[in-house]
């Protein structure tokens, strides 16, 4: 049978996913993933630069297939998930579950946070994969710091006489020697921040962070800062399992379904969503789609303009939409995540375009339903069919943009500290500061002699920060 290569992999899109090549007998012979399939497939049009074992696969194609997933993240879970189930005969460096790096945490009385790459066989609870060692690293930093947990061996762990450097430095509540009262806790802590439920927690954390301000212990306020940091910061890195599409659509002709079902045509597509934690950093995104998958060009970011708006997440709706269309008017649909509410306000805000409502319901996957451009509610969309994975795909990415944008600039707040409320203490003074005394608490229990004496801050600013923490007119 003589069967071009490139005839099979004519239609790849130009999107994120896995692709699956079978021999003339439907057997799948090789499992991959993929920023962009299109690309990564016509790296296989030439034989000669393949490796030994893929050229010998190569020759024996015959059909390949392909999954979509939201992004390269996702498609690097489902490409395990598929070698693991199905075993494909050429995906060698997968089988024995040692390619990418995964977190554990050991079954003891002070469990062991570690590195792992073996078997999932052991007594051990695993976490990820990640997809790099960077990101790992960082999540586990990230874990140290908020929940204080031991990296050490049990050996090691036995026979301290007293801590280690990592309780010196805050990143373990040092097990070893220490009485415990909050560890099994902390663990309890370190599971949800690893399956993904961290944003429940920054809340937690935000809210007591702004009574410890209130209450002037800057010292605890600061801590708490510190650690909604460390959790944006892995919550823009990691992968979750739980957070993986299994997409299993083929873009273009789910795009069509998507024409044919609204009775439009569509080459540019935006999908709107808000993002703010109660009413503070209130910001807006445009995803954009077409038949080739995500149009990154027309991703954009919107800071809210009108202060009168934050927090109410229609109003905020309306302004982003207005600005999209006076700077992008090309779009054929657009795409609102939210309820009827949400998709009132788009169709008074584009009256002349076609407006799709993506609702939640009460479970967020799988429990969708949708407000037409008509304004007619759709609920009898099979789950599995392309479309509603298309629309959910759409929707996830959206929420996925925005989200990470207003944890960026959410980090930035936070790194303000009352220092920031004091006329003429910039950063080099207030880096003096720091260093000199260790925390903005001993800054503000400071004597105005002790003040005077921090390297080169001076006399004038010594003397407003001291006026600004006792109250009193120096």
């Amino acid at each position: 049978m003589n069967i071009q290569f490139s005839d099979l992999i004519e239609n790849s899109p130009n999107a994120p996913g896995v692709y699956k090549m079978y021999d003339v007998d439907g057997n799948l012979l090789y499992v991959g993933k993929a920023k962009n399939l299109s690309n990564r497939l016509k790296q296989y049009l030439d034989i000669s630069k393949l490796e030994p074992h893929k050229q010998v696969m190569r020759s024996l194609v015959s059909r390949v297939d392909w999954d979509i997933t939201a992004n390269e993240s996702e498609a690097l879970l489902l490409e395990q998930e598929l070698i693991k189930t199905q075993k494909p005969k050429y995906n060698i460096m997968l089988t024995d579950g040692k390619m990418y790096p995964m977190i554990a945490l050991t079954q003891s009385e002070f469990p062991r946070l570690l590195k792992f790459r073996g078997k999932i066989s052991q007594r051990r609870d695993v976490f990820g994969p990640y997809p790099s060692v960077y990101a790992l690293n960082e999540t586990i930093k990230t874990i140290q710091k908020v929940c204080k947990l031991r990296t050490c061996t049990d050996t090691f762990m036995h026979n301290r006489t007293r801590p280690c450097l990592l309780y010196q430095i805050g990143r373990c509540s040092a097990p070893c020697t220490m009485p415990q009262k909050d560890y099994a806790s902390n663990v309890q802590l370190a599971r949800r921040i690893l399956t993904g439920d961290s944003e429940p927690i920054i809340k937690d954390l935000t809210q007591q962070m702004k009574k410890f301000s209130e209450s002037m212990d800057f010292e605890s306020a600061a801590q708490c800062r510190d650690k909604i940091m460390a959790l944006t910061q892995t919550s823009n890195q990691g992968i979750r399992q739980n957070r993986a599409h299994r997409a299993n659509f083929n873009w273009q002709e789910s795009v069509i379904d998507l024409e044919n079902w609204l009775g439009l045509k569509i080459k540019y597509a935006g999908v709107f969503d808000n993002s703010h934690l109660f009413g503070k950093n209130p910001v807006g995104a445009m995803i954009t789609f077409g038949h080739d998958g995500f149009i990154k060009s027309g991703y954009k970011h919107f800071k809210l303009r009108d202060a009168a708006r934050a927090g109410n997440d229609i109003a905020m709706m309306e302004e982003f939409i207005s600005r999209a269309i006076n700077r992008d008017p090309k779009l054929d649909l657009i795409i609102v995540d939210g309820g009827q509410a949400q998709w009132n306000i788009a169709k008074k805000t584009a009256p002349n375009m076609p407006i799709l409502g993506v609702t939640k319901g009460e479970v967020r996957d799988g429990d969708e339903h949708f407000i037409m451009p008509d304004g007619t509610i759709c609920r009898n969309l099979e789950k599995d069919s392309r479309l509603f994975l298309l629309l959910r795909a759409v929707r996830d990415e959206a929420h996925r943009f925005v989200i990470t944008f207003h944890r960026t600039l959410r980090a930035k707040t936070l790194t303000t500290s009352v220092l920031d409320e004091i006329d003429g203490i910039g950063p080099t003074r207030k880096k003096a500061l720091l260093n000199h005394f260790g925390s903005v608490k001993a800054i503000t229990d400071a004597s105005l002699d002790a003040l005077l004496h921090v390297p080169g801050l001076g006399k004038s600013a010594a003397k407003k920060i001291y006026a600004h923490f006792h109250s009193e007119v120096i």
